[in-house]
């Protein structure tokens, strides 16, 4: 069988080092002039696309991302980590996406792209949403691996080796089927100044969200209020044991 066509899904989050503010409304996060990165589980996800192309497993890695105008900068670092094109499911400024509505979207990219693969983070670090691959999955009908710490291809036939609570497990999957990529799969490359420059010239196509299936209107999922977790109070020093056992029993932990 021929090499496989790879989509990979990418999510443009706030950086993992900036420390997240709750907007005054209450219902979402400050995202005005803070630093934005590539979700670290999808940079995981577009490493195994590439290292699979590199092996000659893979033919052609596809980034696709569904977002605002905004994600077109995280495709555009997707194709200088190695992605030979982009598409971008583009949503309305301001419009709010749950798992389902995504899912939705990357069943329409599939359709018209026509994979044989598709490679997704296990999960995203805004909104630690984890559910998007398994619903893809079941949009499409397809088998799926889901937290991924070992992928091998030949051909169409796909082993994974997952992590679950009681040790490790192998799967066989045929092409075509969807894979989540968990923390251990591998070690993501940095985008090089030469691929960078080289990435302003790769295609990117931009397809209207709605042009792929997904339905208007507010999403079925819906944040009623985000709230910062309390301020740590200072801890406090006993004598001995016994006076710890006091202080926990004043206080009701105990």
């Amino acid at each position: 069988m021929a090499a496989l066509r790879v989509l990979v899904g990418v999510k443009r989050v706030i950086d993992y080092a900036v420390r997240v503010r709750v907007a005054a409304d209450g219902g979402s996060v400050q995202t005005q002039g803070v630093k934005h990165s590539l979700n670290p589980f999808c940079e995981i996800a577009l490493e195994e696309a590439v290292r699979l192309r590199e092996r000659g497993a893979a033919a052609e890695v596809i980034a696709v991302s569904v977002g605002t105008k905004a994600s077109q900068e995280t495709l555009r670092t997707a194709l200088a980590v190695g992605a030979d094109r982009a598409v971008l499911a583009e949503t309305p400024e301001g419009s709010v996406l749950g798992p389902r509505e995504v899912a939705l979207a990357l069943a329409g990219l599939v359709r018209r792209l026509e994979p044989q693969l598709v490679l997704l983070g296990k999960q995203a670090i805004d909104d630690d949403c984890n559910q998007t691959g398994q619903l893809l999955a079941a949009i499409l009908d397809w088998p799926q691996g889901t937290f991924a710490s070992r992928v091998e291809a030949a051909g169409d036939a796909l082993t994974v080796e997952r992590e679950v609570d009681g040790g490790l497990e192998r799967l066989r999957l045929r092409a075509p089927a969807v894979l989540t990529a968990d923390l251990r799969l591998n070690e993501p490359r940095y985008a090089t100044l030469p691929n960078i420059m080289k990435a302003k010239k790769k295609p990117l196509e931009v397809i209207p969200a709605a042009d792929l299936g997904v339905p208007a209107g507010p999403p079925r999922l819906r944040i009623l209020r985000l709230e910062e977790p309390p301020a740590r109070t200072a801890g406090e020093k006993v004598e001995d044991a016994a006076t710890l056992v006091q202080r926990l029993r004043d206080c009701g932990r105990i």
